[in-house]
């Protein structure tokens, strides 16, 4: 399975303007896109709970895994298009 993440297979199409990626294009990003949101919902949901420095880090701690994924796996990298 690990070599599925760190294979350069596109998982993402790029945007069709602007900067970063678009909708998945392959199983493994809708999978990291919805277990993203399934986490950041968990979190959002106990923000009470844990007060919001914990809060921040524990979203930033998922966002940026993440975005690295999402950028590595996009069709043609992210870049500007017009």
């Amino acid at each position: 399975m690990l070599h599925r993440i760190l294979s350069d297979e596109p998982w993402f199409h790029p945007k069709k303007y602007g900067y970063g990626s678009g909708l998945p294009c392959a199983w493994q990003g809708w999978v990291l896109l919805l277990l993203y949101i399934a986490v950041a919902t968990l979190i959002g949901l106990y923000v009470e709970a844990m007060g919001w420095i914990v809060f921040a880090l524990a979203l930033t701690g998922i966002t940026i895994p993440f975005l690295w994924l999402a950028k590595r796996h996009t069709k043609g990298g992210w870049r500007q298009r017009l």
